[in-house]
């Protein structure tokens, strides 16, 4: 069972799984736009210079992000920042990282942090420090972070305690979208369950002190959109945790593969979708902002009738 390292923290007035609920009510949406920018792929008119330089690539990626955000507003509950393609470009991709974050923020959107952070002891709360703790400005760094749970309980600990203080929440690597997840996630225990299910079983022990007053937790869990069938038992294993569903659109899934992810609620699930709308602008040719939203448009209503909500 996992411990509480930190005894005595109390929960934060406002969960992340409660303010999310509250968005996708509000929007009908349960669409995230994942913002994974590369100076190689944007439109020509934001190209220019890029190569001459890591600031200049860093600032059309930030003003590719910006317009996207512009465009898909209307559509998506909030959006998911790859921390990496920021990271590639050095400190100068880290002030476009908390420039397209802040201007999401301001565009009332929630912001997840997709880093897959995950370490022990001081490392961890370091990590937990950097993106889950309110800042001087009584604001979180984002809202929510995705963390590998695969090193055990006292991994995942200190991120559990900034949660319980500042209201964020977090996103447990479960069953993954990638075709070589099944090289662990899949192997089988001696008891015949596979490794990513005792995972799941954890993850809901990790949340059951994290749910709000919509009855969802703010532990949530990745699993693939790409395993139907795994959509469905992790559902049953994580009855009040938020399925983060990666994998609808480029990677091949439709939203009818996720349905049964949506019967703990209409926010019990998320679903991320980063290249088939950021460049949707690549296959029709259209305005970049224009395919954007019109893809963004298009998923957030098959999402929604396919959640049957």
């Amino acid at each position: 069972m996992a411990q509480n390292l930190e005894a005595g923290v109390e929960t934060a007035a406002s969960t992340f799984a409660d303010r999310l609920a509250d968005a996708v009510d509000a929007k009908r949406s349960q669409l995230l736009v994942g913002l994974d920018p590369r100076a190689e792929l944007l439109p020509v008119e934001l190209r220019g210079e890029t190569y001459l330089s890591r600031g200049a690539a860093a600032d059309a990626c930030a003003r590719f992000c910006r317009g996207l955000i512009d465009a898909v507003a209307p559509y998506v509950v909030g959006v998911k920042l790859q921390i990496a393609f920021f990271e590639a470009l050095g400190a100068d991709g880290l002030r476009a990282y908390e420039e397209v974050r802040d201007y999401a923020r301001a565009a009332t959107l929630l912001v997840v942090a997709d880093g897959k952070r995950g370490d022990i002891g001081s490392t961890a709360r370091a990590y937990a420090d950097a993106y889950l703790e309110t800042g001087e400005d009584g604001r979180l760094p984002v809202d929510a972070l995705t963390v590998n749970p695969y090193l055990g309980s006292d991994s995942i600990e200190p991120f559990l305690a900034a949660c319980r203080r500042s209201g964020a929440g977090l996103f447990c690597l479960v069953k993954t979208s990638n075709a070589g997840s099944a090289d662990i996630q899949d192997l089988a225990l001696s008891d015949g369950r596979r490794v990513w299910h005792q995972v799941a079983e954890l993850v809901n022990e990790w949340g059951s002190g994290l749910v709000g007053e919509r009855g969802l937790s703010s532990v949530g869990a990745v699993v693939g959109a790409t395993y139907p069938r795994a959509v469905a038992e992790a559902r049953k294993l994580m009855p009040q945790a938020v399925l983060l569903l990666p994998g609808i659109g480029a990677q091949g899934a439709t939203p009818a593969d996720v349905a049964r992810a949506f019967t703990s609620g209409p926010a019990s699930a998320l679903v991320p979708v980063s290249r088939a709308v950021i460049y949707a602008f690549r296959v029709d040719g259209a305005d970049w902002r224009k395919a954007a939203a019109a893809e963004a448009a298009r998923l957030r209503s098959e999402v929604w009738a396919a959640s049957g909500w």
